[in-house]
């Protein structure tokens, strides 16, 4: 049960997010990025995808040759 909560409540921001992101109201980056963080631990290509932002963020150089 705790699961699916976390779940709703991950795909409730990123919805949030994104609504955010279309409409000037409200800034959507705020409800995404926590959104992402949550359901990046039940779903792997989101993680990979969070793991790839933060080393973009420390200015780190990509993987692979």
């Amino acid at each position: 049960m705790r699961k699916l909560i976390r779940i709703g409540g991950g795909i409730g921001l990123v919805i949030l997010g994104i609504i955010g992101l279309i409409l000037p109201v409200m800034p959507g980056w705020i409800f995404l990025i926590p959104g992402l963080i949550i359901l990046s631990d039940y779903h792997p290509p989101l993680k990979r995808l969070l793991e790839w932002a933060k080393r973009k963020a420390a200015g780190g150089k990509p993987a692979g040759p």
